[in-house]
């Protein structure tokens, strides 16, 4: 969505004054020494930066032809002025900066740990609109754990999650602060480059193809994807003439198809449970490449081959893996976390409806996991947190933040909450959830606020228990379940995202 840009503010009419003064030695005043901003998330303190609200990203991309250098990168942002700004930070790291302009205008730079702090030529006033261009590389090597890009065997991939889009662009990179998001990636023509939303255009000049593509719906950074490669795009519709598209490598077109026609059934199921899919488009991306999860960026899913190509995996457990991811679209792409200790809503639902799913078509007792789930849920919880106060993700490792307590310790919460109010109230919460907060960002709070105006009475008190204590509550109908201190076994097949 093209941003409409307001009239500048007379302040701004006043910045050639302003720019004479300061060339003359007449605004003297001393900034401090650059240092990391964040806006407070207590799980990752310096990510996000304050002072400015995203509303758009470009991201321009060109791609060398091998997956180990750096690519060329520019990155356009439109921001606007939540407070009056001498200095500002952006989330970057992982690239080298040759420019940055505020307005047009060359600014200063430098890097503190992992933020670009950038100070403007001219001040900037609170309420101005903020035009960033920052020139740089975007870097592919380096550990894969670390997120940002993911090598695949033929190209590239991306996987943010939970705080690594900085690695790859600079970005305010935060989930609180979604943005409409149009990416240009030029690579050879040989190649195929995809990413979220819809295409929009592509132009071919010599060897090299630049595809745009934009979203329709704003988006959190950490949802971000591009994939570059030898691909096959697969298009068909889905309900209500949806556009679903997915990306495979051309050499595994067929043996991926019965997977892919899964698609649109799983998008009629989910919209039965909580009503109509948010977005533009919808597909998976099945990149060649070994992450350890799949993960739900926005309009494209990212799933790791190995999920459908070993036989360790049974074909119902890899549907509902894909449904896990689809749930995704609305909780946590669409209604995203205010803060990362609002992450059990995203991974409670998907988890949720993953279950559901396994139950309702392949037999597979909810009822059955739930149990097992309580009886694991105070040594999650004494491992990892409560499911809405989590500790810390592990120095270095910040995907330990995905710990089962998020998982099926959260999907608990919801079943629970559904034997506690009752089916027909649990359905209305949950489309009234997403319904009111669609593209917006959502906390715990409002959570419990719904939950409360729906069954008509205070729950303050039953997610009180379930939401922040270290023991697991009785769990409403079932009193005869048991919960054990036992130190949280890892998952042995790939985790959803």
């Amino acid at each position: 969505m093209p941003l409409v840009r307001t009239p500048l503010p007379r302040a701004r009419w006043l910045r050639s004054a302003v720019l004479v003064a300061a060339s003359a030695g007449l605004v003297a005043a001393a900034l401090p020494a650059p240092a990391p901003l964040g806006i407070g998330d207590p799980l990752f303190p310096h990510l996000g930066n304050p002072g400015y609200d995203v509303l758009s990203y470009a991201v321009d991309l060109t791609y060398p032809g091998v997956n180990t250098a750096p690519l060329a990168a520019v990155t356009r942002i439109d921001a606007l002025a939540t407070d009056d700004l001498e200095r500002f930070n952006l989330d970057f790291t992982h690239g080298t900066v040759s420019a940055v302009t505020v307005d047009g205008l060359a600014a200063t730079y430098a890097t503190s740990g992992e933020d670009l702090v950038v100070t403007p030529a001219v001040p900037i006033d609170e309420g101005e609109s903020i035009e960033i261009t920052v020139t740089h590389t975007s870097d592919p090597s380096g550990p894969a754990d670390t997120g940002g890009w993911v090598r695949t065997s033929d190209g590239l991939a991306m996987a943010n999650q939970a705080d690594a889009a900085h690695r790859v662009f600079p970005s305010n990179d935060h989930p609180s602060d979604k943005a409409y998001f149009t990416f240009r990636v030029t690579a050879p023509s040989e190649l195929t480059a995809v990413a979220n939303g819809l295409p929009t255009g592509r132009i071919t000049r010599g060897g090299t193809t630049t595809w745009t593509y934009r979203t329709s719906h704003p988006m959190a950074t950490e949802l971000a994807q591009v994939s570059i490669g030898r691909s096959t795009v697969v298009h068909r519709s889905g309900p209500h003439g949806l556009p679903v598209r997915d990306v495979v490598r051309t050499a595994d077109r067929e043996l991926m198809e019965p997977w892919l026609r899964r698609t649109p059934g799983h998008l009629e199921w989910m919209e039965r449970k909580v009503g109509p899919y948010p977005f533009e488009t919808y597909g998976v991306l099945i990149a060649d490449a070994t992450t350890g999860f799949e993960l739900e960026t926005q309009t494209l899913s990212l799933f790791e081959r190995r999920l459908f190509t070993e036989p360790g995996y049974p074909e119902w457990y890899v549907d509902s893996v894909m449904v896990h991811e689809l749930a995704h679209q609305w909780f946590g792409d669409s209604v995203s976390p205010r803060t990362w200790s609002d992450l059990w809503l995203n991974e409670g639902h998907a988890s949720w409806y993953e279950a559901l799913y396994a139950d309702e078509t392949a037999g597979k007792s909810l009822e059955r996991r739930m149990k097992a789930a309580y009886a694991a849920s105070d040594g999650w919880r004494a491992d990892g947190g409560p499911p809405a106060a989590p500790e810390p993700p592990s120095p270095g490792h910040k995907i330990s933040l995905f710990r089962p307590v998020v998982y099926d310790g959260s999907a608990l919460v919801l079943y629970a909450l559904r034997q506690e109010i009752g089916t027909e109230a649990f359905g209305r919460l949950e489309r009234r959830w997403v319904a009111d907060h669609r593209d917006g960002t959502a906390t715990t709070a409002d959570f419990v606020a719904l939950a409360g105006e729906i069954a008509g009475r205070d729950l303050t008190a039953f997610f009180r228990g379930w939401l922040y204590e270290a023991k697991t509550p009785a769990m409403p109908g079932h009193p005869d379940w048991r919960s054990r201190p036992a130190e949280a076994a890892a998952r042995t097949a790939p985790k959803p995202g």
